[in-house]
This record gives structure tokens, sequence and C-alpha cells, in this order.
């Protein structure tokens, strides 16, 4: 899944780099408990609930790549149904314009092993209004960041 951003790369890996905008981007997931100080750094963690209340599973996810702008790698929990791997391509289309890759994939639990053609197009979905988001908050940030400048 993919999606062209109306921003640059580092206006987009700075959304996915505040760790307390994971919940307002990442659809699913209900609230940010607390972010490690060193998140986005490889080990840290941020930790969330996901799901409707009051069915919320408290869990966290894991830096396992960071390489900005370019790239960011988090594994994803949300036990006991499982855990996934989640992985952020950015590539610069030009100054103003970023391709946005997203792919995921379950690596851990029993969601591991529920494949299915209506569980693809579920995440299909999830990932597409995600991209959506990420793109909205990028694209508010490079106007907040265009009005700054100019005062």
């Amino acid at each position: 899944m993919e999606k062209v951003i109306q921003a640059s790369p580092q206006q987009v890996f700075d959304v996915l780099a505040d760790g307390w905008t994971y919940s307002d981007w990442v659809v699913g997931t209900a609230h940010v408990r607390d972010v490690d100080d060193a998140w986005p750094r490889v080990g840290a963690q941020l930790h969330h609930r996901a799901g409707p209340w009051p069915f919320s599973l408290q869990d966290s996810s894991t830096v396992l790549v960071c390489e900005p702008p370019r790239k960011m790698v988090i594994k994803a929990g949300l036990w006991p149904a499982g855990e996934a791997i989640v992985v952020f391509t950015l590539e610069p289309v030009d100054e103003h314009a970023t391709r946005v890759r997203i792919g995921e994939d379950f690596a851990a639990g029993p969601l591991r092993w529920v494949r299915n053609k209506l569980n693809d197009l579920v995440l299909h979905q999830r990932n597409k209004e995600t991209l959506n988001r990420l793109s909205d908050i990028a694209t508010r940030q490079k106007g907040s960041d265009a009005l700054r400048g100019r005062r």
C-alpha cells in the first residue's frame, strides 16, 4: 500500500518520530499511555491501548529499524492477538512530496495463522486509512511550518 503525501520526507518522518501522535494516525490505536524518551531509536517503545473500550488491550510497540527520513520498522504488539511487523518507507517524489509505503504482516500469535481474503481486505483498508491520517497530520504540520517561517 502506498500514498503520495504533499510534504517532504523529513516532515512525514517527523510524524512517525513523534510517538505521542501514534494514536492519531494508526487506525485501531485508542490511546498512547507512554513513550520512551529514546523514541524513535532502535529498541525504544511506545505503550498503547488498542481496540474499542471496554475490550481494549494494552501493549507496546518497539522500533526495530530507524533510518531518518527514509525508513522505520516497528514491531507492533497486540497480545493476546499477536504482533505485527510494520515497515514504512519514504521516497522523495520531489521537493514537496513523498511516496510513503506501508507493509504490514503478522509475525506472531493467533493472527499470524488467520490469513484469508477478508483479513487481507480489512488490513488493506486499515492501512489505506492510516496513510490518509498520516498525510493529514504531515500536511497540516507543513502548513504550520510555513506560517512560522513567515512571522
